[in-house]
């Protein structure tokens, strides 16, 4: 059984990454580090949405960010979130297969 400290860990985790724009966000970075007006732009959203979304990737270690002039650059902190959305998209997909046989 796990435990109780555990469960509440996982559960944060799953809410931080259930948002599809914070989602839509590390797949972004999963291609390339950008700057926040990168970001805005590929979004297609305004400024002050995408660095709050940033500040909660920040703030659960997904993201990291460093300083290159005037420009905040942001990167993944964790590829290890993609072999659990890998494995979250095959399961999905084995699923909708059976469903569809």
């Amino acid at each position: 059984m796990a435990q109780e400290d555990d469960i509440l860990v996982i559960s944060r985790f799953f809410k931080i990454i259930s948002d599809s724009t914070r989602l839509s966000i590390l797949y972004l970075l999963k291609e390339k580090e950008r700057n926040v007006s990168e970001i805005v732009r590929e979004m297609n959203m305004e400024q002050s949405a995408i660095s709050h979304q940033l500040r909660i990737l920040k703030d659960s270690r997904l993201v990291r960010s460093h300083r290159e002039g005037k420009s905040m650059i942001y990167n993944l902190d964790d590829e290890h979130i993609f072999d659990i959305l890998n494995q979250v998209r095959i399961h999905i997909n084995e699923r909708d297969h059976e469903h569809n046989h």
